[in-house]
This record gives structure tokens, C-alpha cells and sequence, in this order.
């Protein structure tokens, strides 16, 4: 029978090819699952079927994997390369017929038996045609719904429409060593291993799809039925006077305004067509820590996505990267500023709900609201929002809105079933659409709305955006996380609002902003913008600058901001290469060769990139500072670290402790002497000589950390000039200041005196007891802000000092 089935291949292989297009995943499956390709393998499916076959065969071709329909041959016996779990359903009957899974299993553990240096790599494989979730409601469309063990006839009909959204899963591989240490009978470890490869390829499907769908009237049931809603839709109708009926439809057309409407149709074409988009204006997308959230979807977490929000791209590149590494498609938070004729349709059809930007005197929007969000959470729907609220403009993280993350935490304790998890997301890119628009509204420019002809305007400007980053962080359990911060959270299910709330939802807020910053992507635009803005005049020449990009990608490398942070892995001659094809850079030639610069004009722009990675300069860019001028002795260098440290974690969301900040100030120290950066001269650390190819690099770390050290030295100096101030005369003052600042000296940025940053350090101020506070309230200077000051001012470049003394 064996030429037979070889027969029917050759004869389905032809039109397969032609109607299938086969997406694996992952991506690196040799690497990320640990494949040895010199040991055997044999490939498990859930389902006999000829078409899963061919796409495994597609597949395998891509990865470099051995030919599933190729015979391996294991202890000088011939074995099929792959087995099935079932057969397919018969034509006219839903009744599933037995493999001979069982005996192969057991073929595989006597010959283990036999030769204990076999080990074969049993590899679990799940084809997937279409990704649609089950629906509550059967209905003609579940022709083409991709379930367990389907006909051959439904099989045709979904390959004929699915097959160009075809995705063959592998998992990680069992060794068949490992599972002949299981004690009993081989055909009793057989039983048991064909028991848990069933629960895999259920969980597999569960995390690629999601949960079933919920219809219309289900979720109106559900949500305007709930206790909260129903309160609150009493309280609406005695405190507006209208009847019971008109309250419920108000809450009804709120539930119409925020929910969404999935389709999975949608995110097919969607897909289709921001392939093309990409493909046309990225040179590539990075993705990097993906393998973690498989890991959590296929244990059964609900997954919250929390992203920094960069740009309106972020919406559509973050769902699709997620449809790409297997996972189901998220539910996403967007702002009611989005939903406008015809993208907030196509948005809602593609799992957008939507959300005001401000909740404040209305209950029943804010009931209909938590109890959607609710719903989501428990039937176990992925969901996305942004903590920051909205994009920002100045390429830093913006301080965290914690609106939606207090909802996660009550829903939480109203009883979620599945453990939750929080996966951060770093978005970065070395060119963002919107950043002409950015730099208007920093300027004082109102931001304009959207609308169908600002979205059509951008599409038309679509050029090349060179490359996209994203990197999934660390995730946080919300379980374990809050045993740790509050251990008897579970007995205060009955509260709507316990005591601690408010402080572990901020504390947490904090820990999800550094974990974002904690899986950074460096991109060449970002690097070469944070060189070129600390040169001279933004000019240098092309060797010059080369020299300065490889001493900072190697102190990245030789001295890791963190395991997760993403360094390109190519010289700074490749990534300014790359840069420049941009477009964004000046370039001129003269007789001692290419000399590189930033327009003066867009000069400001660059800041936008170079904030982006401004995080992970901080502390090199603060030892930097210390040696700069005179030098320091090791011990001075780390005591400014430990004591600045706790006011640029705050700015910058940096995840350290003050303990790991100076052990990491100490291998910094190291490396940059390794690096001909600074070198010993006695009991101190000094410049390297300035005829040294690292002297110029060290004066771009320092340069690079003078505007915060400035920004804080403006604070200080007006406190003690003023002694004592309410916060927001001290707000006021300060940016004054540095708007004064800037003029004198031809600083253009306006971020410079952001108010933002200058709250964010104050209320660092507070809580690090730098300041006194009065019985009014006030700000007032002391012993400690006169040490902070005298620090700071010694740290700051010679000729802003002598400005600020003198004013």
C-alpha cells in the first residue's frame, strides 16, 4: 500500500502547490526549539490527512528539515517519518477511526530499548488552514472552519479558500531516551504520551485561534445583565429622570459604541495587505523574545499585550507580527478618536474597542465599560492596550495612565479563571510617519484630528521607513506578582476598590514601563542620531563616525543593559551604510573624504530616535560625566551613580535596583578602559589621550547625558533662589528657564523644557527625600537639595554652569 499512498501525493502534490502557501512557525525553528537535524525525526500530527502531509512538506523544506514523507530508518528497520493521532471523519459519519499511532509508539520505545544510544526526536506538528475561532452559534460558514479531523470533501473546500493561509506550528521536540525512562510497560508509556500529545494539539489550537466567539446577543445578555450595570443603569434613571427602558438603551448604545465586532475575514485580507505594505515601505521587520508568549498561550495564560505607543502604526504591526508567531489576534484598546468613517469599522471588524479618553461623572459608561472588559478577560480573549495613553511625541516612554490597568487588577478579583499575564512590547522604528506632525504640537501647534483624509494623505506618502522593531518583554504574572505585593489580595474579592489598589496598580504601572524599556531595540537610525546629535554642530566625518558607532555598539555588547535588549549584530561601517540609504543625512565630500551631518532644521527630529535608546546611555552616559574634566577616583564615579540613579530611573524607566545600577556603573568602568575610552592615571579614572579614537566617543556619552543633568540643575538653582515654592510655581519657573536656556545657548529642542520631564523629576525629588516639604504643601530647599545641587552642577559642562551661576 505504500506505493499507493506515494501515488496519491504525486497527484494532490501538483494542485497543492499551486493553491497552498505554507507560513511556518516559528520562524528559526532549528534554533528557538533546539532541532537536532543529525538524529531522527519523526513528525506527529493530529490528522491522517494528504494536504496536512504536503504542507509539512512545504515546511520542512523551508526549515531544512528532514522529508516527512521520506521513511527513517531506526535500528536497521524502516519507520514512516510521520504519524497521526486520527483519521479523518468519514463523509457521511462524525465518527473518528483509530491510527496505529499506538503500536508505532511502542515499535519506537522497544527499539529505544534495544539500542540506548538512539534518540529519536518525536516533533509535534499543528497545521492550521485559516484561523478562525469556533462560534457560538453554528452557521454555513463552518463549511470552511478548519476542526479537528475533517472529511476529505470539507478538507477540499477548506484548501481550495484557506490554503494561501495555510501555518504549519512545530513544538518543541520529545526525545524518545527521555520518554524510555518512563516506568511500565512500553505499551502503557505509549498510552500515556498519545494522552498528552492530544491535550498539546487541543492547547495549540486554543492559543492559535483564541475562544469562541461571542454574537450579539450573548454579549448584550452579558454585559447590560451584570450586577454593576443593572446598578448603574438604576442610578441613571433616577438621577436623569428618564424611564427604565430609555437607561437600558443608553447603556445598550454605549455597549454598541465600545465593543468590538471580530471577523476573522478581516485580519485574513489585513494580512494580505500589509504584506504588501511592509514589503513596500519596511526593509524588515525585527522580532525578537517571541517564543515566551507562545510558551504562555500554550499554558492556558490570558495574555495582555501593554506596547509603548511610537505611532498609528503600532496598531496594525503589532497584530500582525502576533498573527504571524501563532497567536491568536488580540482584542485592542483604541481611542474614540479612531473610530471615525470608514477605519473605525474595519478596525472594529478587526478586534478594536473602543474607549473615551476620560471615564470622569459618567457611571454607566463606566460600568458598561469595566464589565465588557471583564467579559473579554474571562472568556479568555488576548487583549492590547497602550498604558501610556497616547503617542508620544517625544520618543521617550510617557508617564503611565493606569485607567486600565486597575480595571485588570478588579477584574481579577471579581475571579478571572485562567492566570493572567502582562507581556510588554518595545515598538521602535527608524522612521515614524507622523514625526513632522510631533514636532508641531511640541511647538504649541494644536493636534489635528483624524480623519479619512489625514489617513488617505499618509498612505500616499508611504517611502521607505527602513526597519521595524519589536521585542516582547519580560512578561509579569499577575498571580504571582500580586501574592508578592499583596499576599491576602484574594480575600478582598468583595471590595470594589481595597486600600491597596491604587499604590500596587502605580507600583505596577512603573514595572511595566521599565520592563518595555528592559527589551529596547537599537536601530541604526536611533544610534547614529544619538552619535551625531552629541558632535559638534551635528557634523562629522564618515570615519570619525564609524569609529564612534563601533566603540558604542561593542560597550552595548561587552556590557548588556540587559539579556533583552536587541544590539545589531554588524560593524557601525554596515549600520551607517544602512542609515544613510534613508535619506535622513546630509552628506558632503571633500578632499580628506565623506563628511555626515544632521540638517539643522531637522536636527530636532533626530531627537525623537535617539530618546528612543536614550535609556540605555544613561549610566554610561553618567560615568562619562564623572571622569570628563579632571576625572574621579572609582569610588566618586560610583557614588554619583548611586546617588543620581533613583532620579534618572524614574525619567528614563530604567528596570534596576541602585545595587545592580552600580554593579553595572562597575562593569561600564571596565569596559570602557578595555575600550581606550578612559584609562587609570594613578588612583584615578581619566580621558583617554584626545589623539585616541575613544576620546571622542567618551565626549558623546557625556554630551549625551548633559541635558538631563541640566534639566535638573535648572530645578535646583530656582529652588534656591526662591527657597520655597508650590510645585507648580517650581514647574513654571523651571521651564521658563530652560526656554531662556535654549535661546542663549542655540539648543533647538523642544523637549529641552518639556513639562512633563520637570514634573517626573520633581515629584523624584519628593519621593527621594532631596527636598522638604511644608504643612501647605510648598517645595521647599534644604541641607540635602544644596548637596543634590553642588553635585549636579559639578557634573554638568563648564559653560551652562557659569550660565546658570550668573542668572
Amino acid at each position: 500500500m505504500h506505493w499507493l499512498h506515494r501515488l496519491l501525493l504525486t497527484l494532490i502534490s501538483l494542485p497543492t502547490r499551486l493553491l497552498v502557501s505554507t507560513k511556518v512557525i516559528p520562524a528559526n525553528l532549528i534554533t528557538e526549539l533546539g532541532i537536532d537535524t543529525t538524529k531522527p525525526i519523526i513528525y506527529l500530527l493530529h490528522t491522517h490527512s494528504a494536504t496536512d502531509l504536503l504542507a509539512l512538506q512545504q515546511a520542512t523544506r523551508q526549515a531544512g528539515l528532514a522529508d516527512p514523507t521520506e521513511p527513517v530508518t531506526l535500528g536497521g528497520e524502516k519507520r514512516p517519518a510521520c504519524l497521526y493521532l486520527e483519521q479523518p471523519q468519514g463523509l457521511f459519519s462524525r465518527r473518528v477511526k483509530q491510527t496505529s499511532v499506538l503500536q508505532d509508539f511502542t515499535r519506537i520505545l522497544e527499539l529505544q530499548q534495544d539500542d540506548d544510544q538512539l534518540d529519536v526526536q518525536i516533533v509535534p506538528v499543528s497545521v492550521f488552514w485559516g484561523r478562525a475561532p469556533e462560534k457560538s452559534k453554528p452557521g454555513w460558514s463552518d463549511l470552511l472552519a478548519d476542526r479537528a479531523s475533517p472529511s476529505w470533501l470539507r478538507k477540499f473546500f477548506i484548501v481550495l479558500f484557506l490554503g494561501r493561509d495555510n501555518f504549519v506550528t512545530f513544538s518543541r521536540a520529545v526525545s524518545s531516551q527521555r520518554v524510555a525512562q518512563e516506568s511500565g510497560d512500553h505499551a502503557l508509556v505509549a498510552h500515556k504520551l498519545i494522552r498528552v500529545a492530544r491535550t498539546h494539539f487541543y492547547r495549540k489550537v486554543q492559543s492559535m485561534t483564541g475562544p469562541s466567539s461571542v454574537d450579539k446577543h450573548q454579549l448584550y445578555n452579558a454585559v447590560l445583565g451584570a450586577r454593576a450595570v443593572k446598578q448603574a443603569i438604576a442610578e441613571e434613571q433616577q438621577s436623569k429622570k428618564i424611564t427604565a427602558e430609555q437607561a437600558r438603551d443608553k447603556a445598550k448604545e454605549y455597549l454598541k459604541e465600545i465593543a468590538a465586532d471580530y471577523r476573522e475575514g478581516i485580519i485574513r485580507f489585513g494580512d494580505r495587505l500589509l504584506t504588501r505594505v511592509w514589503n513596500k515601505i519596511y526593509n524588515g521587520i525585527d522580532v525578537s523574545h517571541a517564543a515566551k508568549v507562545r510558551e504562555l498561550a500554550q499554558k492556558g495564560h490570558e495574555i495582555i499585550y501593554v506596547p509603548c505607543h511610537r505611532s498609528h502604526m503600532d496598531y496594525l504591526l503589532l497584530t500582525y507580527v502576533i498573527y504571524h508567531e501563532g497567536l491568536a489576534t488580540p482584542h485592542i484598546a483604541a481611542g474614540i478618536n479612531l473610530n471615525f468613517w470608514p477605519v473605525g469599522g474595519i478596525f472594529r471588524r478587526g478586534g478594536a474597542f473602543f474607549l473615551r479618553r476620560s471615564f470622569a461623572g459618567n457611571k454607566l459608561y463606566t460600568a458598561v465599560f469595566r464589565e465588557y472588559l471583564e467579559l473579554l478577560f474571562d472568556r479568555g480573549y488576548p487583549v492590547k492596550y497602550y498604558p501610556e495613553g497616547g503617542r508620544s511625541r517625544t520618543g521617550r516612554l510617557l508617564p503611565p495612565k493606569t485607567g486600565m490597568l486597575a480595571m485588570t487588577l478588579q477584574a481579577m478579583l471579581k475571579g478571572v479563571k485562567r492566570p493572567v499575564s502582562i507581556v510588554p512590547v518595545y515598538l521602535g522604528y527608524e522612521n515614524v510617519m507622523e514625526l513632522g506632525s510631533y514636532l508641531n504640537e511640541l511647538k504649541g501647534k494644536k493636534k489635528q484630528k483624524e480623519s479619512f483624509l489625514q489617513v488617505f494623505s499618509a498612505i500616499k506618502k508611504l517611502k521607505n521607513y527602513g526597519h521595524g522593531f519589536l521585542s516582547f518583554g519580560d512578561p509579569i504574572s499577575l498571580n504571582q506578582y500580586l501574592d508578592q505585593q499583596v499576599p491576602t489580595w484574594r480575600n478582598d474579592a468583595h471590595e470594589k476598590k481595597p486600600t491597596w489598589l491604587t499604590p500596587t496598580v502605580n507600583h505596577l504601572a512603573h514595572q511595566v514601563m521599565c520592563r518595555i524599556n528592559q527589551a529596547a531595540s537599537v536601530s541604526g537610525m536611533s544610534l547614529v542620531s544619538l552619535a551625531l546629535l552629541a558632535c559638534k554642530n551635528h557634523t562629522a566625518s564618515e570615519s570619525e563616525l564609524t569609529a564612534n558607532l563601533d566603540h558604542l555598539l561593542q560597550l552595548l555588547r561587552d556590557a548588556p543593559f540587559s539579556e533583552l535588549c536587541v544590539i545589531p549584530q554588524i560593524s557601525g561601517e554596515e549600520l551607517l551604510s544602512s542609515t544613510l540609504a534613508l535619506k535622513k543625512l546630509q552628506v558632503q565630500r571633500d578632499s580628506f573624504g565623506r563628511i555626515i551631518s544632521l540638517d539643522e532644521r531637522l536636527a530636532v527630529t533626530q531627537t525623537y530616535y535617539r530618546n528612543n535608546i536614550l535609556h540605555l546611555f544613561a549610566l554610561p552616559g553618567l560615568v562619562a560625566a564623572s571622569i570628563a574634566g579632571k576625572g574621579a577616583e572609582k569610588k566618586q564615579v560610583l557614588t554619583t551613580v548611586e546617588l543620581l540613579y533613583p532620579l534618572l530611573s524614574k525619567e528614563l524607566f530604567i528596570y534596576m535596583s541602585v545595587e545592580q545600577a552600580t554593579d553595572y556603573a562597575e562593569t561600564l568602568i571596565k569596559c570602557m578602559k578595555t575600550l581606550g575610552l578612559i584609562r587609570q592615571q594613578g588612583r584615578k579614572l581619566v580621558v583617554t589621550e584626545h589623539t585616541g579614537s575613544g576620546f571622542g566617543t567618551l565626549a558623546i556619552l557625556n554630551r549625551t547625558i548633559q541635558p538631563t543633568l541640566q534639566r535638573y540643575a535648572m530645578v535646583l538653582n530656582v529652588l534656591q533662589r526662591e527657597r520655597s515654592l508650590s510645585r507648580a510655581e517650581l514647574e513654571r519657573q523651571s521651564r521658563e528657564l530652560a526656554e531662556h536656556l535654549c535661546t542663549i545657548t542655540g539648543i533647538d529642542a523642544p523637549e529641552f523644557y518639556d513639562k512633563t520631564l520637570f514634573s517626573t523629576f520633581i515629584q523624584s525629588l519628593k519621593d527621594n527625600k532631596w527636598v522638604d516639604a511644608s504643612t501647605e504643601g510648598s517645595i521647599q530647599y534644604s541641607e540635602k537639595s544644596e548637596a543634590l545641587q553642588t553635585l549636579v552642577m559639578e557634573h554638568i559642562s563648564p559653560d551652562v554652569a557659569q550660565k546658570l551661576t550668573h542668572l
